[in-house]
């Protein structure tokens, strides 16, 4: 097993602070999730980054099962629900959908599954969360 990358990011504050990079290609104001704050916040960068993770994955399965899609036009639409309860605190859920230019809708299903099951945010977060996945807004399957 080898490294392909090590990134890095900090934030200072919790929610109402920043988050930087090392590399200073990330330098944005955070603000509590549903705040009129003027910065973002983790579930929006959790999102961003499943999201494109994700698309990564696909583009990556449809080419191991020579579907052809639209790349370019590949879309992966990721919603972060924060969620509070007195038995368990804070915890998210994730909604995946995605819209593949270029695949039936049987291709898609296909390939968002498959995508699943190599997408490191998937992986990192299976057994920890629910995922809920969708092709064009078509239930695919949830997974926890």
């Amino acid at each position: 097993m080898s490294v392909l990358a090590t990134e890095q990011a900090a934030a200072t504050a919790g929610r109402e602070g920043k988050a930087t990079s090392n590399d200073g290609k990330i330098d944005l104001k955070l603000s509590p999730p549903g705040s009129n704050g003027d910065g973002t916040n983790p579930e929006q960068l959790f999102a961003a980054g499943y999201s494109a993770c994700f698309g990564q994955a696909i583009k990556a399965m449809a080419e191991k099962q020579e579907v052809k899609i639209d790349a370019e036009n590949l879309k992966v639409d990721a919603s972060v629900r924060l969620h509070k309860d007195d038995d368990k605190g804070f915890y998210i859920d994730v909604t995946l959908n995605a819209d593949i230019a270029g695949a039936s809708d049987e291709e898609a299903k296909k390939l968002v599954e498959a995508a699943h099951e190599i997408c490191p945010y998937s992986k990192a977060t299976r057994g920890n969360i629910t995922v809920n996945l969708e092709a064009a807004g078509h239930s695919v399957k949830a997974a926890a």
